[in-house]
């Protein structure tokens, strides 16, 4: 069997799975980590999630997710600013200091990228203060192009460090994300930047699988059924100095009506075969 002391079940990836379930199925696996979501966090309950994952041995790698900033009104603002404290709370309680932000698209009629980004920075620096309070790292995703209108208005891990470049590196990082960042010209130079930086708080990986599912963030796939070149990504991952989790998180309708357990099975299989002969 392959080191897997890396490995971590971004639980989205058995979406079909509790919590619990997926704490178990990871034991199971001997996967010693775990990327978990608000929605079956709340379903389990804080406290008991909490609990459920601390007694089982694992890590938490991350907490998914906050973000969705770029509100134009007032109440929205807030709405938002609330929701993403009771974020930084759950994810402090759960153990993990790296809870991943998706900033948000376009508000509805709105067509100014521009201003929407300069909301995503004036609410991070918002946030900012009650994070490091609680000990809690605002960890910035930029998502493919695709999603740029309705879900992230940050498409390049450039963009996510420039956000990130006026606060201390200990608050605010950024995820690498082989399927969102697999496709940027500048992406060696966004990864050395970011090393240099000590911007690195997640390391994500899954392939970018064709045809573009008809809804498309279901379009990622197990590592090694897509266009994703894994061993120069982790490479440029691995030399930045990245010595964190590395997460497995696929979106994948065909996978997550597989048994659970034998997509577990293909992933450690695959993180052998295309990432970890790639890491120091």
């Amino acid at each position: 069997m392959s080191d897997q002391t890396r490995l971590s079940l971004n639980i989205a990836t058995t979406k079909r799975w509790t919590l619990r379930e997926a704490v178990d199925g990871a034991v199971r696996a001997g996967i010693p980590a775990v990327g978990l979501w608000r929605d079956r966090v709340a379903e389990e309950g804080l406290t008991e999630s909490a609990r459920l994952v601390r007694d089982a041995g694992l890590r938490v790698s991350s907490l998914c997710r906050g973000g969705f900033l770029t509100a134009a009104d007032e109440a929205g603002a807030q709405a938002a600013l609330a929701d993403n404290r009771a974020a930084i709370v759950e994810a402090a309680a759960l153990g993990t200091d790296a809870l991943v932000l998706v900033v948000g698209g376009l508000p509805e009629g709105d067509r100014d990228l521009a201003g929407a980004r300069a909301r995503v920075a004036e609410r991070i620096a918002d946030l900012v203060p009650f994070a490091r309070e609680h000990g809690v790292r605002l960890v910035l995703e930029p998502l493919h192009p695709m999603y740029c209108a309705d879900r992230a208005v940050i498409s390049t891990l450039a963009q996510a460090l420039d956000l990130a470049a006026p606060h201390p590196a200990e608050q605010v990082a950024v995820v690498v994300d082989t399927f969102h960042v697999h496709w940027d010209p500048a992406l060696a130079e966004g990864i050395a930047r970011a090393g240099r930086e000590n911007r690195i708080a997640s390391y994500q990986v899954c392939d970018f699988v064709l045809p573009i599912a008809r809804d498309a963030l279901l379009s990622r796939g197990m590592m090694g059924d897509g266009v994703v070149d894994f061993a120069s990504i982790t490479s440029m991952i691995d030399a930045a100095g990245y010595t964190g989790d590395v997460e497995v998180e696929i979106f994948n309708a065909e996978i997550w009506d597989s048994p659970g357990d034998q997509v577990l099975s293909a992933m450690i299989a695959r993180y052998g075969d295309l990432v970890l002969p790639h890491l120091t």
